[in-house]
């Protein structure tokens, strides 16, 4: 893996960690973004690990640059600004970071962040033992369209879904509901940047708000999602809060299971990104009400563990690539089930 961090002391006591653990090389160790690119444009790595805050080219500038040269590298933001609430946080996920660790002072580069380091290695790095299977683009039916797009993520779902609302054109007012799997700190910067990304209002659900065409909702970090009937041709969020099967919260489980019963066959849930099991449950109930359920593609997935259990349960109509999955939703017309 490669270091980009403009501290010497840091690049030695984090490659060190690294190599500690028997199971992770460190094939370089560079102090700032220029270098970075030029190695990237010679050498291949599974993982950078990159500081933002750099003299010359800050990290997050660097980063989408950093991406097209990564060859598929995954990249985890080491840097003491991405605390949890902080905007860039929230900021580099959405520009393709796969994940963050806050970097302590050169003191304190041992102990828990050296366990907190492991760990995010091994998620990034690990398999998810899940098969391949092959890209099925959809076939469009004329009529029969979805009234409700339900879309849930995890890890590296942030800067997938921005790629899939990037898709959508003004006259694309179907409603969205988002559930990322974030901390409560992190919802309303995360609200402000979807409303950006997909170029419409964007609110953090609350109890009782009305499901509007042209808007995206997205889950509050506390509570899981559901949508309830108002009985009539509308309706609106209920906020759930207590465990669910799955562990998470917000869970996507609790918001396919409720899409499923309100609108049925006119319901498309879409499943991005992320660790874990999460939503499967519920893709399913959506297909069994006649609803389509499109993920990921593994290709483009940083993990594909959500996604991918959904498509090996044969729930999924499709599987695709982000901008072919928002490009479905703007079309106004659902894949063949």
């Amino acid at each position: 893996m490669l270091i980009v961090d403009d501290s010497v002391v840091a690049r030695t006591i984090i490659a060190r960690l690294i190599d500690g653990t028997g199971r992770y090389l460190v094939a370089a160790a560079v102090s700032g973004a220029g270098a970075a690119l030029a190695f990237l444009r010679t050498a291949r790595v599974d993982a950078v690990l990159l500081d933002i805050e750099m003299p010359g080219m800050d990290g997050l500038t660097a980063l989408p640059d950093l991406i097209a040269h990564g060859r598929g590298a995954r990249f985890l933001v080491v840097s003491s600004s991405v605390d949890e609430g902080a905007a860039a946080t929230v900021q580099a996920l959405a520009l393709g970071a796969a994940d963050t660790l806050v970097k302590p002072g050169t003191g304190a580069l041992a102990g828990r962040f050296s366990e907190a380091l492991c760990d995010k290695l091994d998620r990034l790095l690990g398999s998810d033992d899940l098969p391949a299977l092959p890209v099925r683009a959809p076939v469009a039916t004329t009529g029969t369209g979805f009234d409700i797009v339900a879309i849930g993520a995890s890890t590296g779902g942030i800067h997938a879904l921005g790629q899939v609302l990037r898709q959508l054109p003004a006259e694309c007012t179907v409603p969205i509901l988002v559930t990322q799997h974030l901390p409560a700190s992190f919802t309303p910067y995360f609200a402000a940047q979807v409303a950006v990304l997909a170029g419409r209002p964007c609110d953090v659900a609350t109890d009782h708000l009305r499901i509007r065409p042209g808007r995206v909702i997205v889950a509050p970090g506390d509570a899981h999602v559901r949508v309830v009937s108002l009985g009539d041709g509308s309706a609106s969020v209920r906020l759930l809060r207590g465990a669910v099967r799955s562990g998470c919260t917000p869970s996507v489980d609790p918001m396919f299971a409720s899409i499923a019963e309100v609108f049925g066959p006119r319901a498309l849930a879409v499943v991005l990104s992320g660790m874990g099991r999460d939503g499967s449950e519920g893709a399913g109930l959506v297909a069994r009400a006649g609803g389509c359920v499109v993920v990921q593609d593994r290709q483009s997935s940083v993990v594909w563990g959500m996604p991918g259990t959904v498509a090996t349960n044969g729930h999924a109509a499709a599987v695709l690539p982000p901008d072919r999955i928002g490009a479905l939703i703007a079309s106004g017309r659902r894949p063949a089930c």
